[in-house]
C-alpha cells in the first residue's frame, strides 16, 4: 500500500520517522537511536569472552604438554629399566636427550629440562615430592643427580619443566611458581630387570 506521495507506506513511515529525529535535541536522538546496541551488547561481552576462551586453550596446552612429558620420561625410563642405559654407559646428557629425542622437541625447551635419577633403598623412602622451595617457590635442582643403578636396583626418575602461563591477568592464574610459570613434573618409581643376573 502507498500513500498519496507514492512512497510505500513502510518508506514514508520511514522518512517522517528520519525528518522528526532530525528536529529532537541530541541528547533524545541518541537514547532513542538503536543502531549501536549490538555493537555496545558485544563490548560488554568481549573481555569476558576472550578471557574464557585464552583460558581454555591454556589449560589444554599444559595437560597435553603434561602428558607429552610423561610419556617421554616413561619411554627414556625403560632404557634404564631394561639395563640398556647402563650397559652403554649413558651420561645425564644422553639419557636427558634420549627424552627430548621424541615428541617433547616440538613443545619443550629441552635445555630447561632437568632430570634426576637416583636409587633408593625400598619403594617406602623413595622421594616423590616436587623440588620446590616451599619459602621462595622457586625450583631448586641443585640436588639432582644421575644414579641408574645396577640389575634390580629400585631407581626414581624424576623430570621437571617449568611451562610459561600468559593469561595470568584475566581471571586465571596455572603459575605455581614465584616466576609465574607452572610446574610440570614427571616421576617413575621402578625396580631394574635382572639384566645379566637371571633374577633378582
Amino acid at each position: 500500500m502507498a500513500d498519496f506521495t507514492g512512497l510505500p507506506m513502510s518508506e514514508y513511515v520511514a522518512s517522517k520517522r528520519t525528518n522528526w529525529l532530525r528536529f529532537l535535541p541530541l541528547r533524545k536522538r541518541f537514547k532513542r537511536d538503536e543502531k549501536g546496541g549490538t555493537t555496545i551488547e558485544f563490548a560488554l561481552v568481549a573481555i569476558p569472552f576472550f578471557a574464557c576462551m585464552f583460558a581454555i586453550i591454556e589449560i589444554a596446552l599444559i595437560f597435553f604438554a603434561g602428558q607429552v612429558l610423561e610419556t617421554a620420561v616413561g619411554d627414556a625410563s625403560r632404557m634404564i629399566l631394561t639395563g640398556q642405559a647402563q650397559t652403554a654407559s649413558f651420561s645425564a646428557n644422553d639419557f636427558k636427550n634420549k627424552i627430548c629425542s621424541t615428541a617433547v622437541q616440538t613443545l619443550f625447551n629441552c635445555t630447561n629440562i632437568f632430570i634426576d635419577v637416583r636409587t633408593s633403598s625400598s619403594f617406602a623412602t623413595v622421594n616423590l615430592s616436587a623440588p620446590v622451595n616451599s619459602t621462595t617457590h622457586v625450583v631448586d635442582t641443585s640436588g639432582f643427580t644421575y644414579q641408574p643403578g645396577q640389575a634390580c636396583s629400585i631407581v626414581i626418575v624424576r623430570v621437571v619443566y617449568e611451562w610459561p602461563t600468559f593469561v595470568r591477568h584475566l581471571g586465571l592464574d596455572m603459575a605455581t611458581l614465584a616466576d609465574g610459570n607452572h610446574l610440570l613434573m614427571s616421576t617413575t618409581a621402578f625396580r631394574n630387570e635382572p639384566y645379566g643376573i637371571g633374577f633378582c
